[in-house]
């Protein structure tokens, strides 16, 4: 069985406040579970939110995505997809359960990518536009979608409708085509079976803040980094960020989960 090591690390960027939540179970996070969860099969999960809808809003949105959906799925028996949307409907239910409670918060939602690595690899789902990457051998590759309008913006550039540049810079870019709101989710990525892992494979999740950097300047970082595991590539991955000085930079916050190899027996 293979070994994990973890860690998160997060900036507010040029903001005030911080809508971003991220959780490791069993770990730690930018938040702990509400509730202590049984050890279960010995799987790690990850999850992060890119939460929206103002300082209170936002924060709380993330908050309760993480929170519900790692109680539903530990509460939930069935194959890992059949759990992965179980957990997703539950955090999607515990955001429109708080409106209905108080309808000042309406509009706020959040983005979630959740994943579950175990002896079969790692599993995921994903809505919104916060990217789950896998390192390896010094390539790196986006393992799910996209659901913001950066994608079909980039295939306009590409058939020559507008520039690289004006699509990099067009406002509409981050604008989402699905998020977790408690409303009806309009677009969601899942795996449909456990991509194998590889000693020495990084994986990341992240808000969509990292995406300042680009996957070249990821890609070197993690490889400069990569010897001095989880915490030290996660924390340059943040230095980076925060020595662009991006007036306008968005909360980042990644969690690396770095590949070890076999456990000792």
């Amino acid at each position: 069985m293979l070994n994990f090591d973890r860690a998160v690390r997060a900036t507010k960027g040029a903001r005030d406040y911080q809508e971003d939540a991220a959780l490791l179970w069993p770990g730690t996070g930018l938040l702990e579970p509400l509730a202590v969860l049984p050890p279960g099969d010995g799987r790690l999960f990850a999850i992060l939110a890119d939460g929206m809808g103002g300082h209170a809003g936002g924060a709380l949105a993330s908050r309760l995505c993480c929170d519900n959906f790692l109680a539903a799925y530990a509460d939930h028996h069935g194959t890992i997809v059949e759990n992965l949307l179980h957990g997703l409907v539950a955090a999607n239910d515990a955001i429109a359960a708080k409106v209905e409670d108080n309808p000042l918060l309406s509009g706020m939602g959040s983005t979630l990518v959740a994943t579950t690595f175990g002896p079969e690899g790692l599993d995921w789902v994903s809505v919104g536009d916060s990217p789950l990457l896998l390192w390896r051998h010094g390539e790196i590759a986006m393992l799910n979608e996209d659901h913001s309008l950066a994608p079909d913006l980039d295939k306009l550039a590409a058939a020559g409708k507008m520039s690289a540049s004006e699509a990099k810079r067009d406002p509409r870019r981050h604008m989402l085509r699905s998020a977790v709101t408690g409303e009806e989710i309009d677009l969601v990525d899942i795996s449909r079976k456990p991509l194998l892992l590889e000693p020495d494979d990084v994986v990341i999740l992240a808000s969509d803040g990292l995406q300042t950097l680009d996957n070249q300047e990821i890609a070197r970082v993690i490889a400069a980094y990569v010897t001095d595991g989880a915490t030290g590539i996660a924390s340059a991955l943040i230095r980076a960020i925060d020595a662009l000085r991006e007036p306008h930079q968005d909360n980042a916050t990644v969690v690396v989960v770095q590949v070890l190899g076999a456990k000792a027996t």
